[in-house]
């Protein structure tokens, strides 16, 4: 009916608009409910981390679609690309920042999803973090913030990790 604007989601209904693209979604509903930061510096500092976090998540996201016989070879690549360089990152920025959060020591759209990015993280490798306790105390209390906690219960919005039986529905979609 020509409410996807180019054809594609996500698409959300908010507030009268029917907004699409991920960014353009994240960034308003992050303004809304005072996750973006309290300034520029702030934002620009919420986005950048993003960008990274956003670069990891892709990594992820994409292993349960690697054939058999590349699994352990990207399996490789994502506990080398996130203990080399990503969670390096974020461990220093919180040692750095010795607050509870990634900016301005409240809450941010950045810290949600470097939350998320941890938990895949985990499903692809359960030990991943073990090398990193400032990212360990941060997934349990994030974890623990009682809105987020709720949406981490078993029969919660949150989707559990797809699973290899649904590898082919899904890629029958995306052709």
């Amino acid at each position: 009916d020509g409410s996807l604007l180019f054809q594609q989601v996500p698409m959300v209904e908010i507030d009268g608009m029917k907004m699409v693209q991920t960014r353009a979604i994240l960034n308003y509903i992050a303004s809304k409910y005072n996750l973006y930061g309290k300034d520029l510096k702030e934002r620009a500092l919420i986005d950048m981390y993003v960008e990274g976090i956003v670069d990891l998540n892709e990594l992820l996201m994409h292993h349960t679609f690697q054939p058999a016989d590349k699994k352990e070879q990207h399996l490789a690549t994502i506990v080398d690309k996130s203990t080399n360089r990503y969670f390096p990152v974020f461990e220093k920025v919180l040692k750095d920042q010795g607050q509870d959060f990634l900016v301005g020591n409240r809450l941010s759209r950045a810290d949600v999803q470097l939350l998320e990015t941890l938990l895949m993280a985990e499903e692809c490798k359960p030990d991943i973090l073990a090398k990193f306790p400032l990212l360990q105390s941060f997934k349990a209390r994030t974890s623990n913030i009682p809105t987020i906690k709720k949406f981490l219960q078993p029969g919660s919005q949150r989707k559990p990790p797809l699973q290899e039986k649904d590898v082919p529905r899904v890629m029958k979609i995306f052709h």
